[in-house]
């Protein structure tokens, strides 16, 4: 089985790194200065699981593909989606499976309208990882997952040849019969705590600290769920409380992605992650106002990067 990694950052350097550290067929589709960084230095992988350096991974470029990939692993930000769909547009075939792993759900309506919804799976990961000033993917902590499945739920052959693949890179692949609804659940965790933290510029704990903090994540929370539901994916009862749990831990220190990358001056995906559930919440009558604040918040941030 191909596999084509859709970058080598962060994300897609880890998980393609440990396909490939086990001998699967995995090429990674970079700009120039990345190839040439990893025919350099290799991939280098710096983690609480293991570390490991791949010397001379396999990369290929825009326009240079000869053949189609079994299987398209996605891992950029939705704000380079249309640029990665014209740079691996070439390499999806009729069997071509693509595996988008972005926060939301407005990118599998971009993916299907150009590819064909029978292409494009459902999928998430959850992994704290960065790529620091040496350009080594440093995993942050333990936590590791990559969950993917037919949106319709069936367990298919594709998806079990894939999740045999995936397995022997121990990273805790999960082939899912409940895909959608594991996606929506962690677009409630992560909007809730990407407009909190962002809007407060500061951590959950602080946040907790503050007077009206509580109520104010809770809710975000709250808002996010009430969508997610109008959208007939209403958080499960376990989940909520999980969630719930870790956006009141007192003295966390937890805070978004988002938060770091505006901390950094980067992009951020402020469209995608909350824009989005925004205009759901306005089509279904759901009052959003904490986050239609937060989204604000961001808009200003993205006018003022220029």
């Amino acid at each position: 089985m191909r596999i084509l990694v859709v970058g080598a950052g962060a994300i897609g350097g880890y998980f393609g790194g440990r396909m490939l550290e086990a001998g699967r067929d995995v090429t990674f589709l970079v700009r120039p200065k990345r190839a040439a960084e990893l025919a350099s230095a290799g991939l280098v992988i710096k983690s609480p699981n293991g570390d490991v350096t791949l010397k001379n991974p396999p990369t290929v470029q825009a326009g240079k593909f000869d053949e189609k990939f079994d299987v398209v692993l996605l891992s950029c930000k939705a704000f380079d989606l249309d640029d990665a769909i014209t740079s691996f547009a070439p390499a999806v075939g009729p069997q071509t499976a693509i595996i988008p792993l972005l926060n939301g759900m407005l990118h599998l309506d971009v993916l299907d309208a150009r590819f064909g919804r029978e292409r494009v799976l459902g999928g998430l990961c959850a992994i704290a990882a960065t790529l620091n000033e040496a350009r080594e993917v440093v995993q942050l902590n333990p936590m590791q997952s990559l969950n993917f499945g037919e949106r319709d739920g069936k367990l298919s052959d594709r998806v079990r040849a894939i999740a045999e693949v995936m397995a022997s890179g121990r990273f805790g692949s999960v082939a899912s019969e409940n895909i959608v609804q594991e996606m929506w659940e962690k677009w409630v965790f992560l909007a809730s705590l990407a407009a909190s933290t962002c809007l407060m510029r500061s951590s959950v704990g602080n946040i907790l600290a503050a007077p009206g903090g509580k109520d104010f994540i809770l809710g975000v929370l709250d808002e996010c769920s009430e969508v997610a539901e109008a959208e007939g994916h209403a958080p499960s009862g376990p989940f909520f409380q999980r969630t719930r749990g870790l956006l009141t831990a007192e003295g966390s220190q937890i805070t978004a992605s988002m938060f770091r990358d505006i901390k950094a001056g980067a992009p951020v995906e402020a469209d995608h992650v909350i824009g989005d559930l925004i205009a759901r919440g306005d089509a279904a009558k759901v009052p959003v106002p904490r986050l239609r604040i937060a989204y604000t918040h961001l808009k200003a941030y993205e006018k003022q990067r220029g």
